[in-house]
Formats: structure tokens, C-alpha cells, sequence
């Protein structure tokens, strides 16, 4: 061979390596993130041709789909969603025209898409024998947590009420939640249309539409706990031995004058707090601002932190899997912002989920459990491919400062000067629920009115449910979240 054909072998041979080399780079280490491009059309393509996995709500003894695919002419599969506006906040959407990542996914269709495409690892084996059966590629099946009695409940009390809000029910033993609702919410079929002239059309108004039905308000807005609060206040009071125990007196002045202020805290209506020395039970059932004021400064910043840390603010990696905003506490040195701080005002921001984290909490003995939505996935073959064990996240309060702070929320709705006697207890239902009100005066809404909130459990005896309830511009705790939270508590335990 001469020194000219030789040179031509080598330059061929290192060609020829480098194309394989660049084979094989594409081909193994470059696979999932070309296949998750979205200008890759085969994979856009791909998907219509695929089954794409039941989402199925299966708490409570009951089972309903709330997402599956319907085959078109042709062949190809839609995505479709039977009860679209309650169960939105829940499903998301699976939309192939959005130009989000992948192809427009959120809420559980996003965050289980390779199980229900059909292309996670788990699935690799049954996808396998489809190969020789001649199957179409399958989804897995994802089913929840959420009860189909308790999440009709949330929606349709959100419906009569009529402003934006929230509402999210956990179980207290496992974290399984049970209810997930937000308002205004919206239909997910509009994004589901493969008519890419419609969608653009539908998404525009969605976006558009200044309600923000696409936003998640049990999930992704933060509204101020307003007296709500006042759970972790005690519960801070008590585990550092700032108070003894549920029958112990506080300070509570009708005008607290703040610290190193020139501000001046009351009670609703100006009233005094009993004769100015109450027990914090009594304090507690009537909501008393300048007892809880003067107490969260007796308590101090430092503590009062580490124990909204414990109970799951301020934490920014909590998913449900959902994604979930932080509620925030802050830390705080001021003694005037600490006092309205104690009271669910100042910074204080929290989600519907952490109101019903913070009782849930309360109701399991001072256990947090981790919140979930996924209770198992199934292959299409019906073998479970994942199942969720419930986690105990930490002891944020011990038993016993637990039971005192149930005491206290069981005068709430058991004690008729309680602030949620008439719509949470006796009058209202014959559920034994313990519960707290919280009316935010420094929410702001477009309304004017102060923000409601309600957080509560029950059997008060035997918890099976907690639940968080905020509606923006709702007034009173009382009168716009706690009638919510009755009707959830109702379906599910199944009593009127």
C-alpha cells in the first residue's frame, strides 16, 4: 500500500469511529433529553399513538376516573377529562400544543407523565412483551389519595361561596390527602383539543382571563393565617413553658400597646378579654388578639420560628408531589411585629395545605406526617409498579401539649362565646370537630373584606380528616371558611 492509500485508510477508519462514537453518545447518554425535546417530532407524534394511563381517585372506599384517554378516528388518543372543573387543581392538564415542558404538563398528569406515557424504567418489561403481542404502548395507572365524596364537597362549597379560595383535607394518621379544591378553577379539556387553532384560542382565554382560573389556590397562594396562628403560639407557649397548660392565666389588656410602638392591638369590637387575666383557654375560644400579642412577645421571635419551621413553614422543597409554595414565617428581632406576627399578621403567609397541615398535626398527637396525593401506580396488567407508605416527617409538640391545644380548639366550637360555635359546632353539625378561626386584616382582596380562614379536625375524639379553608374576601373565619370546612368533613364521614 502506498504512503497516499494509507494516509485515505486512516482518515476513513477515524471517520468511520467518530460516527460510531457520536451513534452511540446520541443513542445511549443523549436518549431521555432528545426525547423530551419538544421539536422532537417522533416523540410528538409518538404520543397520540400511545395509551396514556387512567388517573383515578380512589380514596374513601371509592373509586372514579378523573383523567383517561379516548381513541379517535384514525387511531389516535385524546386526552379527556370527565369531571374537568372539580378535579383540575388536581389532574392538570396533558396538552401536546403548549410549548411548556413537556408539551404543556402540570399538576399530577406532569409529575407522574412517565408512568402514565408509558416510557418509565418500572414499565420497561410490559412494554417489552407488547413488542410481541403487537400492543400499543400503555400508561401505567395512577390513583390518589383523594376521596371522590370529600373533593365534590370542597368544590361545591367553593361554588356557593362564590370568591377566590382554597381548600385542601388531609388525613392526620397517614398525611393521605383526601381533598385538594381551588376557585375559580377551569376546564381542562379546553387544552386538551388537538385542534392546535382551538387551543391557541382556549389557552389565550385562559391566561387572559383575569379571575386566574389557572392558578392554584390550594397549593400556590399564600394568604395571611390571621388568628389561625394562634395554634403555634400556643403551641410554642406551652412546649417551652412560657404557659403550664390549657387552664393557665395570661395577660390579656383590652389595648395592648404594642412594644416600641406607638400602635395600639385590640379585640374584635374593642371588647376586653374576660377580666384581663384569663385562661389562655379562654383566650383561645375567644380569639382575644391581646392576649395572643402579649404572649407571642413573652414567647419571643426565636421560638416562635423554630416552631412554625416544626409545623412546615418557611420550607421550600415540600412536594405532594405537586409542586407547593412556601408559607412563610418570618424571623424576627422587632418585639411590636413579633406580638401582631403571634397573632397571623405582619408577614405571616400561609397555603390551604399548611392550615390543614397545622391541625392534622395537632389531631396525630403532635406527629406531622409528609401531605401525598399518590396512593399506588398499577401496570396496565394491574401488577403495582409503586405504592406510597405514609412518613412521618417529626414530632413537632409532644402529646401532651397536643391534647392541650385540642382542648382548646374542641372550646372553639363546643363553647357557645366560641368564634365557631354557631357554624362549627352544636347549632351547625353533630360532628364533634375541633377547630380554630382566623380573619386576616391584612389580606388583601378586591373586595375590601378581610380574609377568612378556618382550620379544624375531626371526630375531635377520633380524627379521621383535617382540614384548611381560606377564602380571599370571605369576612369572618366563622361565617365564610368554617361552613366549607363542615361540608367537607360531612361527605367524607359520610353525616349531615
Amino acid at each position: 500500500m502506498n504512503h497516499a492509500m494509507r494516509r485515505l485508510s486512516i482518515a476513513c477508519l477515524v471517520m468511520f469511529l467518530a460516527l460510531m462514537l457520536s451513534v452511540n453518545y446520541l443513542q445511549v447518554f443523549r436518549a431521555t433529553s432528545l426525547a423530551a425535546e419538544p421539536g422532537n417530532i417522533r416523540v410528538f407524534d409518538e404520543q397520540f399513538k400511545t395509551w396514556r394511563g387512567e388517573i383515578i381517585a380512589s380514596g374513601g372506599g371509592q373509586q372514579q376516573v378523573i383523567a383517561e384517554s379516548l381513541k379517535q378516528k384514525g387511531g389516535d388518543f385524546k386526552r379527556f377529562y370527565p369531571d374537568p372543573y372539580v378535579y383540575a387543581p388536581v389532574t392538570g392538564y396533558d396538552s401536546i400544543y403548549a410549548t411548556t415542558s413537556p408539551y404543556g404538563l402540570t399538576g399530577i398528569e406532569q409529575s407522574e407523565n412517565k408512568l402514565l406515557a408509558g416510557t418509565a424504567p418500572s414499565l420497561a418489561v410490559y412494554n417489552l412483551k407488547g413488542l410481541f403481542t403487537g400492543k400499543p404502548k400503555q400508561g401505567a395507572s395512577v390513583y390518589l389519595t383523594i376521596s371522590p365524596k370529600a373533593q365534590q364537597a370542597a368544590y361545591q362549597a367553593l361554588v356557593a361561596m362564590g370568591e377566590p379560595a382554597g381548600v385542601v383535607a388531609i388525613d392526620p394518621q397517614t398525611g393521605a390527602i383526601l381533598a385538594l379544591a381551588s376557585y375559580p378553577t377551569f376546564n381542562p379539556n379546553l387544552l386538551a383539543t388537538l385542534d392546535p387553532v382551538q387551543f391557541n384560542k382556549n389557552d389565550k382565554q385562559l391566561v387572559t382571563d383575569p379571575a386566574q382560573p389557572l392558578l392554584n389556590r390550594a397549593l400556590n397562594v399564600t394568604f395571611p393565617p390571621g388568628s389561625s396562628f394562634k395554634i403555634v403560639t400556643s403551641s410554642a407557649a406551652f412546649s417551652t413553658g412560657k404557659v403550664h397548660n390549657q387552664n393557665s392565666t395570661i395577660p390579656a389588656p383590652q389595648f395592648y400597646h404594642l412594644p416600641g410602638s406607638s400602635s395600639v392591638l385590640t379585640n374584635d369590637g374593642d371588647a376586653p378579654c374576660g377580666n384581663g387575666k384569663p385562661q389562655i383557654i379562654y383566650a383561645f375560644t375567644l380569639s382575644c388578639n391581646t392576649a395572643f400579642g402579649k404572649l407571642g412577645d413573652t414567647v419571643g421571635g426565636s421560638a416562635l420560628h423554630t416552631y412554625a419551621n416544626l409545623f412546615g413553614f418557611n420550607d421550600p422543597d415540600l412536594t405532594i408531589p405537586l409542586p407547593v409554595s412556601p408559607s412563610n414565617y418570618p424571623a424576627l428581632t422587632d418585639p411590636a411585629q413579633i406580638a401582631l406576627s403571634a397573632i397571623g399578621q405582619f408577614d405571616d403567609a400561609v397555603t390551604p395545605l399548611q392550615e390543614a397541615m397545622m391541625a392534622a398535626t395537632i389531631a396525630n398527637h403532635g406527629k406531622l406526617m409528609a401531605p401525598y396525593l399518590v396512593q399506588e401506580v398499577k401496570a396496565p396488567d394491574q401488577s403495582v409498579v409503586a405504592s406510597t407508605t405514609p412518613t412521618e416527617i417529626r414530632q413537632v409538640v409532644s402529646a401532651q401539649v397536643a391534647s392541650y391545644v385540642t382542648q382548646m380548639m374542641i372550646s372553639v366550637t363546643h363553647n357557645p362565646a366560641g368564634t365557631a360555635y354557631l357554624t362549627a359546632g352544636p347549632p351547625a353539625t353533630t360532628i364533634d370537630i375541633a377547630g380554630k378561626t382566623g380573619t386576616a386584616q391584612n389580606g388583601p382582596n378586591n373586595s375590601g373584606l378581610d380574609d377568612a380562614v378556618f382550620t379544624c379536625f375531626a371526630p375531635a375524639g377520633n380524627p379521621q380528616i383535617a382540614v384548611g379553608v381560606i377564602v380571599k374576601g370571605g369576612g369572618f373565619g366563622a361565617d365564610a371558611a368554617a361552613p366549607i370546612a363542615l361540608k367537607v368533613i360531612q361527605a367524607y364521614l359520610g353525616q349531615h
